[in-house]
């Protein structure tokens, strides 16, 4: 009987013993899998290589600004970001010239341009609206008025209620996308009369500021400082709500266009433009309104309508 206890007593105690054998073995990590985790951590590819994006200068202080930060967070990277105009962007990445080509026109706007062949990236959108020199004395503009002082057939500010000077016109380029934007959407697609012509927006901004009389036009991320004023037209302010609600009409995608599917480096870089920390944060400090916040869209023949 005390043989039948004790050997009772012994199989209780190899099933404990199994038991907590399974129990241990189950939170055991397998033999080197530390190593292998530091492995896999040193195989991640550190980026490195160039990019070269050329185009838009409306969309060159954000573009810029992102691969400055872009290239700190990548020390390997190197990234050259050029202006230009839309007209030359959309040329240079269909030719294979730049990865990527910035726009504010659709590619299939442009003539000339293998629209088929280039994929488009909307990163942001941009306001634009006329901008004076603070010295003419009006802030708010009718449309007919504005199309009127482009068109030339108004020359003398007080026949607006502004300053006795004469108007002088700063234009852009045929190239430029903020022109083809302007001309289509603030002067319902006149043609505006000789000027000025300028294929930099800093250039315009800074004639503006220094010629008396003067008007031309600017994206909202250049308005950053008094040296330059923004037109309302038709008493509705240039302003992102105003933009993203539909109300003030003169505003566009920012495109960034790849030939073809994006790959490597450039795909790198517009996933970096699409991400929280640039949609909602560097791209608005710069003057921007992220695609996402837009109440209403845009096709390429200017169709708007709510989303």
């Amino acid at each position: 009987m005390k043989r039948l206890k004790h050997l009772s007593l012994f199989a209780l105690l190899t099933a404990l013993l199994v038991v907590m054998a399974a129990c241990g073995s189950g939170n055991e990590k397998p033999k080197g899998s530390a190593s292998n985790e530091a492995l896999k951590t040193k195989e991640k590819k550190e980026l490195s290589g160039s990019l070269v994006i050329s185009g838009s200068s409306a969309m060159q202080p954000l573009i810029a600004a992102a691969a400055e930060e872009f290239m700190a967070e990548n020390p390997k990277v190197d990234i050259q970001v050029n202006a230009g105009g839309s007209g030359t962007g959309l040329s240079q990445v269909a030719d294979g010239s730049v990865q990527i080509g910035n726009s504010d026109v659709f590619a299939e706007e442009k003539e000339g341009i293998p629209a088929d062949q280039l994929v488009d990236h909307k990163v942001a959108v941009v306001g634009m609206t006329a901008a004076v020199n603070p010295d003419v004395g009006i802030k708010d503009i009718k449309k007919e008025d504005l199309i009127n002082v482009f068109t030339g057939k108004i020359k003398n500010w007080k026949e607006l209620g502004g300053q006795d000077q004469r108007i002088v016109l700063v234009n852009r380029p045929d190239s430029s996308g903020t022109r083809a934007v302007f001309n289509k959407y603030a002067l319902d697609g006149a043609t505006p009369a000789e000027g000025i012509t300028e294929d930099s927006s800093n250039t315009v901004k800074k004639i503006i500021k220094e010629t008396k009389g003067s008007i031309g036009y600017l994206a909202f991320s250049y308005f950053t400082d008094d040296s330059v004023t923004p037109l309302a037209i038709d008493g509705v302010e240039p302003t992102a709500e105003n933009v993203q609600s539909g109300k003030f009409p003169v505003w566009a995608y920012q495109h960034s266009y790849t030939k073809g599917e994006a790959t490597d480096l450039a795909k790198t870089f517009l996933d970096y433009m699409m991400s929280d920390h640039i949609q909602n944060g560097l791209l608005q400090e710069q003057g921007y309104l992220p695609v996402t916040k837009m109440q209403v869209e845009r096709d390429a023949e200017g169709n708007q309508k709510e989303i």
